[in-house]
C-alpha cells in the first residue's frame, strides 16, 4: 500500500463539499437569485429532458394500464425526497458534532443528496434492469461479439460495452459534451456529481458483477472531480482507476434501498400480487409494538385497504430514514477513510434488519419474478437487441443503403460519424438508452414493417 502515493489518509468534508461547476472552472458567476449551487443543480435536472422522459422508462412493473405504478420518474422523485430527509438529518448531526465546519457548504448535504437521487437512473435504458442486461447480453452472446476484434487495441473499451452500466451512464450523461452541446455537460456541480458515482472504478473492475462507475471515454472526467474532492484513490498509479465512494454516496444509496422495496411493494398490492394482510404483515415487522397497536388502532377509523398501506409505508420509511442516518453518523471516520464495509441498510440495528432482508426476499420471489416483470423483460430484450444489431452494423458500415436510412433519423448530437469504433458504438449506446420503452417499441415496429409512421 506504501506505492499508493495518491492516497490521502482521509477525506475532508471541507474538500468534499464543493460548488465547483465541472466544465465552469473559471470564477464563479453572479446568482440572480436566492437558490444555493446545489439547488440549481436540481432544478437544472428537474427542467432536462433526460429526466421528463423518466415518465416513460419502466421502473419494475409495465407501464400505466388501469393500475398506476411507479415509473422511473415517480421512483427517482422519491427517492429524492427520502434522500434530502436523509442528508437534512446527517447535516445536523455532523454540525454538532463538527463545529468549526459552520463557514462550509454542511448545510447543503441534503439538497446535494437530494439532486443526485434525481439523476441517480438517468442513464438507465428502457424496459428497467432487463435493458442493461440486454445491451451486455448482445455483445457476449448475441450478434455483437465480432465487435470485440475492432477494440482491441483497448481492452477496457470492451470491457465498457460487455457490462453496460446505468451509474456510469448517468456521469457519462451529465458530464459528456454531445456533438454541440456544451462543455461539461449539465455542468453539475462536483459534489452532486461524485455523489451519483455508486461504483467509483472502471469497468475493468467489473468482472463478476457488471457494477461500474464511469466508461474509459469518461475516465479522465471522473479523475478531475474526485481529485479535485480529495476522494480516496485505491488503484495503482499507471492502474485503472478505482477510488473510494464519495461519502454522500451511502446516503444517495439508502434512499434508493429504501423506496425501491417499500414503494415496489405497494404497488404489488396494487396489482394484486400481494393481499392486504400479506402486505400488512411484512410492513408491520418494522414498526415497534407500540407503533403495531398504534397501526391498529388507525386501521379502525380508516377502512381503506390503499389508505391503510400507505400509512404503514410512511412509517417504515420514516424509520428506515432514522436507522439509516444513525448508520452514517456512526460510521462517519470508517467513511471518511474509505474502510466502510457495505451499505447503511447492513448497518441498521437488527430487528430492522431482519424485517428488510425478510422482505427483500419475499419481493425476489413473488413480485422480481413475477410474469409481469418477465413480459418486460422478455419485449425488452428482443426489442433493444434488434435495435443494436441494425444500428451497430449501421455506424461500422455506414456505405450501406439501409445503414444511411438509420443513420438518417440519429440526431446530429450522437458522435455516429468519428474515427473510432468505440465512439461509433459509445454513439449508439447513447442513442437507444436514451430512448423511452414506447418510443424504442415504436421503432422497432416501424423497423420490422410492423408499422407505418402516422402522416
Amino acid at each position: 500500500m506504501k506505492s499508493l502515493k495518491l492516497r490521502y489518509d482521509n477525506m475532508e468534508w471541507e474538500r468534499l463539499l464543493s460548488g465547483k461547476r465541472f466544465g465552469m472552472e473559471g470564477p464563479f458567476t453572479t446568482s440572480h437569485d436566492d437558490r444555493s449551487v446545489f439547488l440549481r443543480d436540481y432544478d437544472r435536472l428537474v427542467f432536462s429532458a433526460p429526466f421528463r422522459r423518466l415518465q416513460n422508462k419502466t421502473q419494475v412493473f409495465p407501464l400505466p394500464g388501469s393500475v398506476f405504478v411507479h415509473n422511473r420518474l415517480t421512483h427517482s422523485l422519491e427517492v429524492a425526497c427520502v434522500g434530502r430527509s436523509l442528508g437534512n438529518n446527517a447535516a445536523r448531526y455532523l454540525a454538532s458534532i463538527h463545529p468549526e465546519l459552520n463557514d462550509s457548504y454542511l448545510s447543503e448535504i441534503g439538497n446535494i443528496v437530494s439532486a443526485a437521487c434525481l439523476a441517480h437512473d438517468m442513464g438507465n435504458p428502457p424496459f428497467g434492469h432487463s435493458g442493461e442486461k440486454a445491451i451486455s447480453a448482445f455483445f457476449t452472446e448475441g450478434s455483437g461479439q465480432y465487435v470485440k476484434e475492432l477494440l482491441k487495441d483497448n481492452p477496457n473499451w470492451w470491457t465498457d460495452i460487455i457490462n453496460f452500466e446505468g451509474n456510469a451512464n448517468a456521469f457519462r450523461l451529465l458530464t459528456h459534451k454531445f456533438v454541440g452541446r456544451r462543455r461539461g455537460g449539465f455542468a453539475m456541480t462536483y459534489s452532486t456529481l461524485a455523489s451519483v458515482a455508486k461504483y467509483p472504478y472502471s469497468s475493468f473492475y467489473a468482472e463478476g458483477h457488471h457494477k461500474f462507475g464511469f466508461f474509459e471515454s469518461d475516465a479522465e472526467a471522473f479523475r478531475s472531480v474526485a481529485d479535485e474532492l480529495g476522494m480516496i484513490r485505491l488503484s495503482e498509479p499507471g492502474q485503472p482507476l478505482k477510488y473510494a465512494r464519495h461519502p454522500l454516496v451511502y446516503l444517495v444509496e439508502a434512499a434508493d434501498d429504501i423506496c425501491y422495496l417499500i414503494m415496489d411493494m405497494e404497488d404489488a398490492h396494487k396489482l394484486k400480487l400481494l393481499s392486504t394482510d400479506e402486505t400488512k404483515h411484512y410492513l408491520m415487522e418494522f414498526l415497534t409494538p407500540e407503533g403495531r397497536a398504534r397501526a391498529e388502532s388507525i386501521f379502525l377509523e380508516v377502512l381503506d385497504a390503499n389508505e391503510q398501506i400507505a400509512y404503514l409505508r410512511s412509517k417504515v420509511i420514516g424509520r428506515l430514514i432514522d436507522e439509516c442516518t444513525r448508520a452514517f453518523i456512526d460510521g462517519e471516520k470508517e467513511i471518511l477513510a474509505g474502510t466502510f464495509q457495505g451499505c447503511l441498510i447492513d448497518h441498521i440495528s437488527k430487528p430492522l434488519s431482519q424485517a428488510y432482508h425478510y422482505l427483500y426476499d419475499m419481493s425476489v420471489k413473488r413480485i422480481y419474478h413475477s410474469k409481469f416483470v418477465y413480459d418486460v423483460e422478455l419485449a425488452g430484450f428482443r426489442i433493444i437487441s434488434t435495435l443494436l444489431e441494425l444500428n451497430v452494423d449501421a455506424v461500422l458500415h455506414p456505405e450501406k443503403e439501409y445503414s444511411k436510412l438509420l443513420i438518417g433519423r440519429v440526431s446530429s448530437q450522437y458522435e455516429i460519424s468519428d474515427p473510432s469504433p468505440y465512439v461509433r458504438i459509445m454513439a449508439v449506446l447513447d442513442y437507444i438508452s436514451g430512448m423511452t420503452d414506447v418510443f424504442a417499441l415504436d421503432i422497432y415496429r416501424q423497423i420490422n414493417g410492423n408499422s407505418l409512421p402516422s402522416i
